[in-house]
This record gives structure tokens, sequence and C-alpha cells, in this order.
């Protein structure tokens, strides 16, 4: 066995891993034929979404339902009964997709009780919402129900995201009350199967954001991603809360990142109290989960991020997904806009303790291989509320266990293969083994030497070792590697940082003046003209110097006019 087929096998064997393939493979995948698919009739480009969607999943054409609702995204909650509930749910009966029926079960006091207006048979499990269906139901202060006085007064609403309120349309016979949350029975569960209209939960996501050629481009980049894998770094903000009553959002976030490094992501977690700055260098998202801003920002405001094929993106605030339609306010539209392939957010003010359990879904989706709609049903605290899904519902990458995607890259001489190393290495440090052991398996693997991905990698496993030398060494060489924008930002910003204290000035100087060449509008020019100016000094260079002095001056002073304060809207 030669000593390059040794190293592959090193990475190749997870190891405990492989437990995801057997978790994926306890129950069917969902398939086109377990969604009903809705749009609305007044809007072509929702019948194309609807369309698309039914074809690349194979909906069988009579589970493709349209209906005259509102075109904007607020609708009544007499509209939402008589236009969308009720039409939706006499459809289901009558293409015997749901029966509803009675049932003896046995009751809390163990007596048989008989259950009327149960949804006893379903063929579905799925209901995706395309473009143009309306994404809140609206505030009905005339309605009144008997027992409401009842309910927290902060949450005595009847307001709730349409997809929410019609993942209850199995208890609609029940008449259940729809004034305030309803606890979400299926919160943390580990059976996808139950996750089913027999069990009064309907697995509702949409086909939705900025425009109809974002909405319809979701499964397809769920189709890649279900193809090739979910690759990419994961990126988890926090805002380093240590008590309080706002910490369980920290709680979530964090135990979401704990998910995420022990599967073997690379895994960055910023516990600094704003959010990530406009230049942290965010490459390769294959995952995000942050707060709490109002609108989106820092690196997510610029107008390419680098989003992985089926990225997961997730930015908790109370008006996250207050609107779907924009592309600058709020969250999911922004995100979605810039390449995200699946999210979810909130309608209206939900409360902390009414948002999803990100640690959950992140196990789920992850690790247990449950497909979006189910892990996002099994997050969520409350039903009939305020959240809304958004993504194709089967989306699932990570049915597949670890040694199946590594056969199917390499068969394919795939580069994405680079994260399978990336993440096999990672998992393995994770798990005891020796830092130096995975070093030198690095260094001999032949992929390695090609992958600016693998390259970054091991100098940060040299700089763990107390090599800054190794670690510079390793930095050139992943430049000379294509790295993406973002990481070739992050790489040599990170070299220059390593060649100072080796006392290789002039080359860390070369470095950033080179990156100024490379980024001429990178937000932060004040630092890195701080850095050249300190360096030309040093160096001797006056005249150059002289020149960094007048650019820090003119940064200084632009810096320095009055910033427009934008005024914030109360949230969680």
């Amino acid at each position: 066995m030669s000593a390059n087929l040794k190293m592959k096998k090193l990475f190749v064997i997870f190891g405990i891993l492989g437990i995801l393939g057997s978790f994926a493979s306890l129950y069917a995948a969902g398939r086109g034929n377990e969604v009903m698919v809705v749009y609305n009739t007044r809007l072509a480009e929702s019948k194309s979404v609807a369309k698309h969607y039914a074809e690349v999943r194979q909906v069988p054409d009579e589970q493709v339902i349209g209906f005259d609702l509102p075109t904007n995204e607020e609708i009544s909650r007499t509209d939402f009964h008589n236009r969308l509930e009720k039409p939706l749910v006499q459809a289901l009966v009558q293409k015997k997709l749901l029966h509803f029926g009675s049932e003896s079960v046995k009751g809390a006091d163990g007596n048989p009780q008989r259950i009327n207006g149960k949804v006893t048979d379903a063929k579905i499990r799925y209901l995706v919402l395309c473009y143009g269906v309306p994404l809140k139901i609206a505030e009905d202060p005339h309605m009144k129900e008997a027992g409401a006085e009842q309910t927290r007064i902060e949450l005595r609403r009847n307001g709730a995201a349409v997809d929410n309120e019609l993942a209850c349309l199995p208890l609609i016979e029940q008449h259940r009350p729809i004034t305030g949350p309803m606890n979400n029975i299926f919160l943390g569960s580990t059976n996808a199967a139950s996750l089913n209209p027999t069990n009064g939960l309907l697995l509702v996501a949409r086909l939705d954001g900025p425009t109809a050629a974002i909405a319809r481009s979701l499964v397809d980049k769920a189709i890649e991603a279900e193809t090739n894998g979910l690759w990419g770094r994961a990126y988890f903000d926090l805002r380093g809360l240590a008590n309080g009553e706002y910490k369980l959002g920290d709680d979530w976030i964090r135990g979401a990142s704990e998910v995420s490094r022990r599967l073997g992501f690379e895994t960055i977690v910023d516990t600094n109290g704003g959010t990530f700055p406009t230049t942290f260098p965010l490459s390769q998202v294959a995952l995000y989960a942050g707060w709490y801003d109002e609108n989106v920002s820092g690196p997510f405001a610029r107008p390419t991020v680098e989003f992985m094929p089926g990225a997961f993106a997730y930015h908790l605030h109370s008006f996250s997904a207050a609107t779907l339609r924009s592309e600058t306010h709020q969250w999911a539209g922004p995100l979605l806009a810039r390449g995200a392939t699946a999210t979810m957010g909130t309608v209206d003010e939900p409360y902390l303790a009414g948002t999803p359990d990100m640690a959950i879904f992140f196990a789920r989706f992850i690790f247990s291989g449950f497909t979006f709609g189910e892990a996002a049903y099994a997050c969520q605290t409350t039903l009939s509320w305020q959240t809304t899904v958004v993504g194709d519902p089967l989306y699932r990458p990570f049915a597949k266990g670890p040694q199946e995607q590594y056969d199917e890259l390499e068969h394919r001489h795939s580069k994405l293969i680079e994260w399978y190393y990336l993440r096999a290495t990672n998992f393995k440090l994770i798990n005891g083994t020796p830092l130096a052991e995975m070093v030198s398996a690095m260094e001999k693997l032949e992929t390695a030497k090609k992958s600016a991905v693998l390259m970054e990698k091991l100098a940060d496993m040299y700089t763990a070792q107390g090599k800054p030398a190794s670690s510079a060494h390793a930095l050139q060489e992943a430049l000379k590697l294509d790295p993406s924008p973002q990481q070739r930002i992050r790489i040599m910003l990170t070299l220059a940082d390593h060649l100072i204290p080796l006392h290789q000035e002039q080359e860390a100087y070369e470095v950033y003046l080179q990156f100024m060449k490379q980024f001429p509008d990178y937000a932060d020019q004040l630092a890195i003209y701080k850095q050249l100016l300190s360096l030309a000094e040093k160096l001797g260079k006056k005249s150059e110097a002289a020149s960094h002095q007048k650019e820090i001056d003119r940064l200084t002073s632009s810096r320095n006019q009055p910033p427009k304060i934008p005024a914030l809207r109360r949230g969680i």
C-alpha cells in the first residue's frame, strides 16, 4: 500500500461519525408524492415557481393547486380562512390526501377517550407555499375567543405566520384556539416519521424571496447540495451574554456551534457583543446562525456573500422575516438574495422563547439527517405563531454517510473532496487524534498540495504547534492555489501578521501593498495604511511613509464625519 493511500485511509475513516449514515437511513426520505404545492392564481410567477418545483421534485399534477389570494404579503384572518385554509382542507379531503375521522385514544386518566375530527390517514406530510402566497395573517382586533383572557397579555394576539398557522391544519376540525401561540409537542423530536398530519402536524415551508427567480432557485440549490454534499465553513455570532433573560438566545446559538464543531465543520464563533463587522472575511459559508440586528448588516450587507450551494443561514430577530420582498431590510429576504438556500425567520414579535431553538435544528438537520422541513418543525417551541420556514422542505443534504460521500466525490474527481478532508481532520482532532499525527497526514496528502482550503488548515495547525515560520510558508502556498476572494483576504492579513514577529518586515510590507492593490474597496483601509506606515518607518522608506500618512489623514477626516443613525424598531 502506497504512503499516500495510507494517508487517504487515515482521513477516510470518520469513526463514530459513520453513525450519521445509519441514523439517516432509518426512515424514507421525503418524496414528491408526499407534497402538496400551493400557488396564487393572481400571479403568473407564483404558478411558474410551483410548476418548477413540481417538475424537479416529481410532485403529481393533482397535488399542485392554485387559490385566488391577495398579492401583498399580508392577508386578513377572514380571507385566510375563507380563501386559503378552508378550500385547502376541502381540496386535500377531495383528493383523498387527508382523511378526517374519529379515533379512540388512551386519556390522561388511562381510560379510552374518543377524538373526533382527527386526521386518521395522510398521503402527504409537506405543504409548499410558492412565491405570491401571503406571508402573514393580520391581527384581527374584532375576533373574540372564549378563554382568550387566560393567555398572557403580551401573547394575546391572533396574527401569525401563514406557514405556522397552516402547520396546524390537521387540527382544524378540533376547533383549537388561535389566540396566542400553541406549544409544539414535537419540539426536540428524534423520530422524523412522527412529524405527520395523523399526529396533528403538517410540515409547511415556502419557496419565496425578494423575486420569483430567487424563490425558484431554492430547490435547484437544494438538489445540487443533495448531489454533492453541503460543504464549507460554519459561522456563529453570539452576543457574549453570561446571564439575564436574553441569555437563552446565546445558549441556543452556542449549542448549534457545538454541534457543528463536533461534527467536523470548520467552525468560527464570535462572542463579541456586536454582530460580525463589515470587514470580517466571511468565506465559503455553509452554515450561519447569529443575532441581533434589525436589518442585514456586516459582511452580509455586502452585494455578494460567499454562500456555498445549499447553505443554511439564520439571524435571530423579532422581525427578521417581517417581509421577504426586500434585499436590504430585515434578514430573511437579504440572506436569500445573497445566495442562502434555506432560512427561517419571524414575521412579527414572537418573544425570544417563541423563536426556533437552533441547537436542536442543527442536531436534527446535520446529525440525524432530517429533511429541512422536519428539522425546522422539530426545533420550534411554538406553533400557530410567528415563524416562517423558507426553502425546500424536502431538502436533505446529510442523508448520505461520510463514506458514501467520500466515494462519490473521489469517483467524480470533484474538487469538493478538499472539504471532506477538512471536515475529517477537524472531526479527528475533536475526538482526540494527536495534532502532530494530523499535521503529518496533511503534509503527505496530495490533495492538500493543490488546495487553498487544506493549506490554510495546515497553517492553522502549524500555529497551534507553535511553528509560525511553517505556518507563514503554508499561507504563502495557499495564496498560489486560487482561494476565494474572502479567503484570500483572511490569508493575506494572517500572513502579514505572522511575518512581522518573524522579523520579515519587508515581506509583510509587500503583502500589505499587494492587499491594497487587490482589494482597493476594503472596508477598513485605515487599519491597513496604519500597518503600512509603521512598516515603512521601520524600513526607512520615508517617501512611502509620507504617502501612507496622507492616506491616513484623508481616511481619518472622512471617518470623523457624523454618521446618520437609523431609527431602530424595538424587538426581542
